[in-house]
């Protein structure tokens, strides 16, 4: 059984004593720990997440960053396809007014040849007639 005498006391005082020296010499720098390590674990958390926020904002900077880019390279390159173009419109009718101006040089030389043939040929009509003439009545012809 159980007796209740002066020991009880002191018991109860001695286990008072006790809890409140682990109070401050375990259970406070064990609670503060855990307290510390929450905060920095939210601390750390909470810095991910703005990590991975700013990531994000980054990366759809970057993606549209690289449209922005695309659709001015296609204006670019369709301005060049454009420029171009024109460039060889303006190549290709030089050179078809070079070969018109050829082509008419070369016709104006052949009727100038054709009249200089004609006017010789012409001034040896006579003669060939005569020639002819001779060949087939087989006397001479005046």
């Amino acid at each position: 059984m159980i007796n209740i005498d002066g020991s009880l006391f002191i018991q109860i005082a001695n286990f008072l004593v006790l809890i409140w020296i682990l109070n401050i010499v375990v259970y406070r720098p064990i609670r503060k720990i855990l307290i510390e390590r929450n905060e920095r674990i939210g601390g750390l958390e909470k810095g991910i997440e703005n990590r991975l926020k700013d990531a994000q904002e980054k990366d759809e900077e970057f993606s549209r960053g690289i449209r922005e880019a695309r659709a001015q390279g296609v204006k670019e390159k369709d301005a060049l396809i454009e420029e171009a173009a024109a460039e060889e419109k303006q190549i290709i009718a030089k050179i078809n007014k070079k070969a018109q101006a050829d082509l008419a040089a070369v016709r104006s030389q052949i009727e100038k040849d054709i009249d200089e043939v004609r006017s010789a040929l012409q001034s040896q009509v006579d003669d060939f007639a005569r020639a002819i003439g001779q060949k087939i009545l087989g006397r001479t012809v005046s």
